[in-house]
């Protein structure tokens, strides 16, 4: 008979094993880069310098794994990837039951991500090996432990069909199959791949919202938030069509619901004379009147979605903060510096890639 006194029992050993676990996610809390760091980076002569200065920080260990296979700025691509698919393992382990659902929710945007990479993938004709990098599916651990619902060896097999209607067909075992499916023949008939991304998020968002309906009461500033978010992604929509002669019927399809603002708002918005007649009929839900001047110099719309993130950060990261260490808002806000830090070092590892100004990238870092 096994000695329970000297092995422990069960209970014993899944105590032991959540208190490590929340040990990490303290931990963890102190790594994430300063913005001193971020800035040294940007002043790194090419990605290579970059890698090997991220190889410094906890990102080693998925810079080592990923330098086995590719080479900068893919690797580093990869190893960012890998570093996320970590975090939301651990967020999900730490996460309070009442809120686990939620940000199951949360994370299965990574699943949409992927499946929208190889449908733009396949609509390019561009093979297995040019896209398979990209992909922030976990490799090595099983399905649902880092918020996927997609296997791996599955979004593989999708990557390797021979065309866009292949891979939808493959995904008709999961839920975004079926939705695809419904937006099949917009896509045949327009060639527009954008009826898809609208249609998937526009289901990630419903259940998400659901999902983060009122249990403890402290639920409010993330909804807020996430509605915030799809009210970005509606600017940016219209701010992308305003020039170009998509009919409004098209551009409605491109919009998302549950946001700030009624979508007949935004559609009225495209005939805003001039961004700044645009920008002011929007001022009610988001400013983006400061990024106005910032466009028309560089010509770049990412001017205004660091404009609005940063506007987000600023209205509810310090909302987040109020909460407590292993709260549900404060596990998301964990998670979610993690994505903006994956981005501020993307768009450092590309901008010194294509020679942009320091000055510039500087300018299009988000504040957390």
């Amino acid at each position: 008979m096994m000695n329970l006194l000297a092995f422990g029992d069960g209970q014993a050993l899944r105590r032991k094993k959540n208190v490590q676990l929340v040990n990490e996610y303290l931990a963890l809390h102190k790594r994430f880069l300063s913005r001193n760091f971020m800035n040294e980076l940007n002043m790194m002569e090419d990605s290579a310098q970059i890698e090997e200065a991220l190889s410094t920080t906890w990102y080693k260990y998925d810079i080592e794994a990923a330098s086995s296979l590719y080479r900068p700025p893919v690797s580093i691509d990869v190893a960012l990837n890998r570093r996320l698919v970590e975090i939301n393992r651990l967020g999900l382990e730490v996460v309070p039951d009442h809120g686990r659902n939620a940000l199951k929710a949360f994370l299965s945007k990574w699943d949409i991500e992927d499946i929208l990479l190889i449908l733009a993938a396949k609509s390019l004709g561009r093979k297995l090996e040019e896209t398979e990098p990209f992909i922030v599916s976990p490799r090595n651990l099983p399905i649902g432990i880092a918020g996927n619902v997609i296997p791996f060896s599955h979004l593989k097999l999708m990557m390797e069909q021979k065309d866009l209607e292949s891979v939808i067909k493959e995904l008709v075992r999961y839920r975004y199959g079926a939705i695809l499916l419904q937006h099949m023949g917009d896509f045949e008939r327009t060639g527009d791949i954008g009826v898809f991304e609208a249609a998937l998020f526009n289901d990630y968002y419903t259940r998400l919202l659901w999902e983060l309906r009122f249990y403890k009461g402290d639920e409010g500033a993330l909804r807020e938030y996430f509605m915030a978010e799809i009210t970005k992604r509606n600017v940016l929509t219209i701010l992308k069509a305003r020039d170009s002669p998509i009919d409004k019927d098209t551009i409605a399809k491109h919009l998302l619901y549950g946001g700030f603002g009624s979508l007949q708002t935004f559609i009225a918005a495209c005939d805003s004379p001039d961004l700044s007649t645009l920008a002011s009929s929007l001022r009610e839900w988001i400013d983006i009147a400061p990024a106005i001047k910032r466009f028309k110099d560089s010509g770049n719309i990412a001017e205004f979605e660091v404009e609005i993130d940063n506007i987000m950060i600023d209205n509810y990261f310090w909302r987040f903060r109020m909460h407590p260490l292993l709260s549900v808002t404060d596990v998301f806000m964990f998670l979610l510096k993690a994505q903006y830090e994956r981005e501020n070092i993307r768009r450092i590892v590309y901008g010194r890639e294509y020679r942009l100004p320091v000055m510039y990238i500087n300018s299009i870092l988000l504040k957390e």
